[in-house]
């Protein structure tokens, strides 16, 4: 593994990454779409996830207001991962499932723990009495759990795919975060913190989004 980089456009990224790989990753990447994300190479790609169309959605019916009627704001969660093409088909039906299994008092608070996710500086709180609602219905996996946070603020946010995750951390040689199936917030935050490192680091036309960001690393893999 190499340590650090001499190249001022790394100097951002930490020393328990891989630089040499992610070097030639994004040299690699950027003579196949020299336009980056945006490149019309890419435009199926762009059509098949359509990630700006359902982060519209997803803030568009999130509003701080829209958490005054949590079971509208259950509906549009089940509506968010259900169109997500990054939630697997097995997936989708379970969380629809458990939502629409839960009374009035179980939806206010998955509501309100949803709230707290996505706004102010509880987030952790938010996710942790998500967590405990999905484990206790056994439907705590990463996607489920990162897919509406993803939506909602893509350039804030990871969406986590377990392989994608594992195949990153493996690929960069990233000693310090070991991926676990069961959600944890130690975990987020450490993969969240190897994603903004890389996205300082390579250009930022491979980083319209976190979610594009870890597509472009699994190009290389």
């Amino acid at each position: 593994m190499i340590e650090s980089s001499s190249g001022n456009d790394y100097n951002g990224v930490g020393s328990g990454v891989n630089i040499e790989k992610l070097r030639q990753a994004e040299a690699d990447f950027l003579a196949r779409y020299p336009g980056g994300f945006a490149d019309p190479g890419l435009a199926p790609i762009r059509k098949k996830h359509n990630v700006e169309r359902l982060s519209e959605f997803a803030r568009a019916n999130l509003t701080r207001t829209h958490f005054n009627r949590p079971e509208q704001v259950c509906e549009t969660l089940v509506r968010i991962v259900s169109r997500s093409s990054m939630v697997s088909v097995f997936e989708k039906p379970r969380f629809r499932d458990f939502v629409r299994s839960l009374n009035n008092r179980e939806k206010e608070q998955l509501a309100f723990a949803f709230e707290k996710r996505l706004f102010g500086r509880a987030r952790r709180a938010g996710f942790e009495e998500v967590l405990g609602m999905l484990a206790h219905h056994k439907i705590a996996k990463w996607p489920v759990i990162s897919a509406v946070p993803y939506y909602f603020a893509p350039a804030r946010d990871a969406f986590v795919k377990p392989t994608t995750a594992k195949r990153i951390i493996t690929f960069l040689e990233v000693d310090n975060l070991q991926y676990k199936p069961m959600p944890s917030w130690e975990f987020y935050r450490g993969y969240l913190q190897l994603l903004g490192q890389v996205k300082q680091a390579v250009n930022p036309s491979l980083s319209p989004n976190y979610a594009a960001l870890s597509g472009f690393l699994m190009t290389s893999i």
